[in-house]
């Protein structure tokens, strides 16, 4: 499987608190990247995945979702994550 528990353990260390902090905005952001470019990687080698396809929009909307949180609540750690991910509006 791509996403183990030592893979999950490792990106909410990183990003998060601590190894075990798994509701923090910014450990759920960094998840949800994780996936979403799994996710986009599969969609190159098949592109009639619809049902991933659709998986993939709905995770970019949650992980949109979140960051707009984060944004709203402290604009601080909004560009830190911004930063360190790599993303961009």
């Amino acid at each position: 499987m791509y996403l183990d528990v030592a893979k999950k353990q490792e990106i909410f260390e990183k990003y998060g608190k601590s190894n075990t902090d798994t509701g923090s905005s910014e450990a759920q952001i960094a998840l949800f990247s994780y996936r979403i470019s799994h996710l986009t990687e599969h969609l190159k080698l098949n592109r009639k995945d619809y049902s991933t396809e659709r998986a993939l929009v709905m995770l970019v909307g949650k992980r949109r979702r979140l960051l707009n949180y984060l944004k709203d609540r402290d604009i601080l750690r909004y560009r830190a994550i911004i930063k360190e991910l790599g993303l961009r509006k």
